[in-house]
């Protein structure tokens, strides 16, 4: 049985433990997206360093239309919001990007630019603020590979990475978040489909199979398996060449 609770608490201790080896002093700097993942990451870090020490970023692409969402949340919580549109950023680059191929880039590329902009845009505020930079991707997420290599995959640290979905969201109600947000469908804000559109199966199979290794149809077994091992490698060190010397 999950203790959220428990596992709250661990978890908090673990956040301050981890600033005062790598950040003594520093701040928790992350990208609000008024979902679940984002809002328990930063609910986590106020518990564990104080609500002084964490900053929370808005980072539409042009016009987030659950920007609302982000709001209510930063506001909860009483943190420091900076609003960064990485809109321009986005067309501008694309527009170079596009100029140089000699046509349309392709949809993954459309869908990626953005979450790596806003890593930039996330870095360039948390060097600014003396900041260490939240990764807010759950186990579930990690476990198929769904995430932006060197977008929201990347970070300074991890609070959700081994939860699961399931368990962010009981973290998150144990904690007193506003359950529209803590429960709101999630969904990439990229493509207008929600996270278990795109992967085609629903995160309560995904975690009963990570937890249990329990899946009753074979097909989703199989889906899973093959996301599970074609994307690996984001969760692995850079592979690198070790001369013989």
């Amino acid at each position: 049985m999950f203790d959220a609770l428990k596992v709250k608490d661990a978890c908090v201790r673990w956040i301050r433990d981890w600033f005062e080896e790598n950040g003594k002093g520093c701040n928790a700097v992350l990208g609000i997206s008024g979902g679940k993942d984002s809002s328990v990451c930063a609910a986590l870090c106020v518990e564990a360093l104080g609500v002084d020490r964490v900053i929370g970023v808005t980072m539409p692409n042009g016009v987030q239309p659950d920007i609302e969402d982000s709001v209510k949340l930063i506001n909860h919580l009483g943190i420091k919001r900076y609003n960064v549109n990485v809109g321009p950023a986005f067309e501008a680059l694309m527009a170079e990007v596009e100029a140089q191929l000699g046509g349309p880039a392709s949809t993954q590329t459309h869908i990626n630019m953005a979450p790596r902009l806003r890593m930039t845009a996330l870095y360039a505020v948390s060097q600014s603020n003396n900041g260490r930079v939240v990764n807010t991707c759950n186990l579930s997420e990690d476990w198929v590979g769904y995430s932006t290599r060197y977008g929201d995959a990347a970070g300074d640290f991890s609070p959700l990475g081994g939860l699961t979905v399931q368990e962010v969201v009981a973290i998150g109600k144990v904690m007193g978040l506003p359950v529209d947000l803590v429960e709101k469908a999630p969904s990439d804000g990229l493509t207008g489909h929600t996270d278990e559109d795109n992967l085609g199966f629903a995160y309560a199979v995904l975690d009963k199979y990570i937890r249990t290794g329990i899946c009753e149809d074979p097909d989703t077994k199989a889906l899973i398996d093959r996301k599970h091992v074609q994307n690996l490698f984001k969760l692995q060190p850079i592979p690198h060449f070790s001369p013989e010397i």
